[in-house]
């Protein structure tokens, strides 16, 4: 477990947060429930859905970012509920600053941790979090952006926030909007085109060239060379064990896993 500090940001009122200042935060990578989080705390507590969400924005005791999938968007992060995280285009991201309040805040949520609170970390790289004051807690930032729920999402997996007035979209484990192009002007990574894959092929070296390594089925597949790839469709690699860490949807053969910045690839996941 490792101690957060909140991130060189500003809290509501637009004052610097101080540098270095402790949050008294905890990470721990995995979900929540992995960690045996009680029933009805953090993301599991009834008033933490955004559709229950009050005036007063809600502090979960912990929260948990996870990279992964929510109706079209892929990957986008969702909370430990299953309800996606969104980012806004009128906020900053350096320094960390939201300019959502008011009646903006009641239809978009803050995703708040209070202080003394836990974030559990699924697939998503712990330099990627921090946290900027806010309402007496800590307001959630991946990739410097402040995240928030949507008042319209009524169950997990909703994505109904995506591109409402232009400006709000998923987040993507790395800040930026989630289902856009990639030369959409954000970095942000295409949703993929290619039909799914069902079985890869690995070699240890660029080029194509032996020794492989064939993996085929369902689930998080471990692997073991990542020279090169070849595939035919789509399937969605990661950095990390487990399929966690830095991901990329790879859609067709790949003769140098290098140049796409995947040295190392040690998981994968087909998305049939």
């Amino acid at each position: 477990m490792l101690l957060l500090s909140a991130c060189n940001g500003t809290d509501g009122d637009g004052n610097a947060a101080a540098a270095g200042g402790s949050a008294d935060l905890a990470f721990q990578n995995g979900t929540a429930q992995q960690h045996n989080a009680r029933p009805n705390t953090g993301d599991f507590a009834p008033g933490a859905a955004p559709t229950a969400a009050a005036k007063k924005p809600v502090a979960r005791k912990w929260v948990q970012l996870s990279a992964g999938k929510a109706d079209a968007l892929d990957p986008v992060v969702i909370n430990g509920a299953g309800f996606t995280l969104y980012r806004f285009d009128k906020d900053t991201a350096n320094p960390s600053k939201s300019n959502c309040f008011d009646a903006c805040a009641t239809t978009w949520p803050p995703y708040l941790v209070a202080k003394g609170g836990k974030a559990f970390i699924d697939g998503i790289q712990k330099s990627a979090v921090g946290f900027i004051p806010r309402d007496g807690a800590f307001q959630v930032t991946i990739g410097g952006r402040p995240v928030y729920l949507f008042s319209k999402d009524t169950k997990p997996g909703d994505t109904n926030g995506q591109g409402v007035g232009g400006t709000w979209f998923g987040v993507t484990p790395d800040g930026q909007k989630a289902g856009q192009a990639a030369d959409g002007g954000d970095g942000a990574t295409t949703a993929p085109t290619a039909s799914p894959a069902t079985s890869a092929t690995f070699f240890d070296s660029a080029d194509f060239a032996d020794p492989a390594e064939g993996i085929t089925g369902p689930g998080c597949k471990p692997v073991r060379f990542s020279g090169s790839l070849q595939i035919s469709g789509a399937a969605k690699i990661w950095d990390g064990p487990d399929c966690t860490g830095k991901s990329l949807v790879v859609q067709g053969d790949v003769n140098d896993l290098s140049a796409i910045g995947f040295p190392a690839v040690r998981s994968i996941r087909f998305l049939g």
